[in-house]
């Protein structure tokens, strides 16, 4: 008896736990029920995939959306639309909005104003602070809560827990990993001078790469001491790399497309447009996050889009606000890379479906495997484009990669076995959920 399904991919190469290979995806009720040859079965509807690469539902696991409070630069709805439009089918949000999400009932706000709104699937990361801490660990267990997120030098917004105290007080209270902002508050301050009106080169000199290091060392000594699990947020140094290389029992780390793209080289030509914390630096650091990337040392990719408008951003430095959007060239200036051979493809899954589901506990996402969510980011290996301005579905409209050219692009998003994006158009209203996670599943 043939089988009937809701939806079928076919002919696509899949990349998932079997490696990669041509096979058929049955899809019903939302979520893989079937892979092989269904050359036999029938359904509702049929993508043709032919040429295509069937990905895992790509996840990026750091995004600020801005929503409330700064809806000029970005909302959940356009920052969501960005990320459907780049094949990225869930997104972690960082707390630094207005109000910082810092309690439950703000959270709960966040969900709420997420949930079938948000093209994408959605999870939150809440603030820890000194006068939360007590509580974070019942507030990482929320609905829709990806976990604990403290920030130990200063960024965009108000959080800032600079002092081992603070941060120990934060995971002494956690069961969940939580993630860092990891630059030594104290040494920035310390180095304010070392800023040049107008020339954001000096910014890499400010924020040095000791400042990053020095941190990173803080926070595992910590973690050790109080016996939590921590996530190094955006990796920039070529030292934090080989730091980190030796505690891996307690840190895991995430690496972004701009520290593996960019370097100081840029600022002459892009100037604040890659003014980020921590910064794009030396080439050599970029190269050591490679050296991460093929090690396995880094856990998984996140494109910190923190967007802010053109005119912000045409501030004089160090007027200007620190920031670039991210998440719709995440998986194509990622692919180019995989096309230049500096990574596998399977790397790329591991390091934007796999990873984020293994260190974060995801409930059923990040993979392609029956009864997981049927969330797919389908992409052609061989397609060149050029990144473009135009195509930007974020509010800010603009990004640092406008005129690039890669090869490798996102054709389709599928999410819970429905298809959000085909070919540059949003095909589906938003109808995004709240991630759930292993560690904090409803009773």
């Amino acid at each position: 008896m043939a089988m009937t399904y809701d939806l079928i991919l076919t002919g696509g190469t899949v990349v998932n736990h079997d490696g990669e290979g041509q096979r058929d995806i049955g899809v019903k009720g939302g979520r893989v029920a079937a892979i092989g040859d269904l050359s036999r079965a029938s359904a509702g509807e049929t993508i043709d995939c032919r040429g295509l690469h069937i990905l895992p539902g790509v996840i990026d696991s750091q995004v600020h959306f801005r929503e409330p409070g700064l809806e000029h630069k970005e909302d959940l709805e356009t920052g969501s639309r960005a990320a459907v439009l780049g094949g990225v089918t869930a997104v972690f949000e960082m707390p630094n909005t207005n109000p910082l999400t810092t309690s439950e009932a703000t959270l709960a706000d966040k969900v709420r104003r997420g949930s079938g709104r948000m093209h994408c699937d959605f999870a939150f990361w809440v603030g820890g602070t000194r006068d939360n801490a007590r509580d974070v660990g019942e507030l990482e267990r929320l609905p829709g809560a990806a976990g604990i997120k403290v920030f130990m030098g200063s960024s965009t917004g108000d959080l800032l827990v600079e002092d081992d105290e603070g941060v120990a007080s934060i995971l002494r209270n956690t069961r969940r990993r939580a993630a860092f902002h990891s630059e030594d508050e104290f040494r920035l301050r310390e180095r304010l001078g070392e800023r040049i009106e107008g020339d954001p080169s000096s910014h890499p000199i400010w924020r040095d790469e000791i400042a990053a290091l020095r941190c990173t060392e803080r926070l595992v000594r910590i973690a050790r001491d109080v016996r939590a699990r921590i996530h190094v947020l955006h990796i920039s140094t070529a030292e934090e790399i080989l730091f980190l290389e030796q505690h891996k029992d307690v840190a895991t780390c995430e690496a972004t497309p701009h520290h593996l793209t960019l370097s100081a080289d840029d600022y002459l030509r892009l100037g604040t447009l890659i003014q980020m914390n921590p910064p794009v630096r030396a080439s050599r650091h970029r190269d050591g996050v490679w050296h991460g990337i093929a090690q396995g040392i880094v856990d998984v990719l996140g494109s910190d889009h923190a967007p802010h408008t053109l005119a912000e951003k045409a501030k004089p430095y160090p007027a200007s606000p620190s920031g670039m959007t991210g998440v719709q060239t995440l998986v194509p200036i990622m692919l180019d890379h995989v096309n230049a051979g500096r990574l596998t493809l399977q790397r790329f899954v591991d390091l934007s479906s796999h990873g984020p589901q293994r260190i974060f506990g995801m409930a059923r996402k990040g993979r392609i495997a029956a009864g997981y969510d049927a969330d797919f980011t389908i992409v052609d290996m061989k397609r060149r484009e050029t990144i473009t301005n135009a195509q930007a579905g974020s509010k800010a409209g603009w990004t640092p990669y406008d005129g690039r050219q890669v090869t490798g692009w996102p054709v389709g998003t599928v999410i819970r076995g429905s298809r959000v994006m085909w070919e540059g158009e949003i095909v589906t209203a938003g109808q995004g959920k709240a991630v759930e996670f292993s560690e904090a599943l409803p009773a």
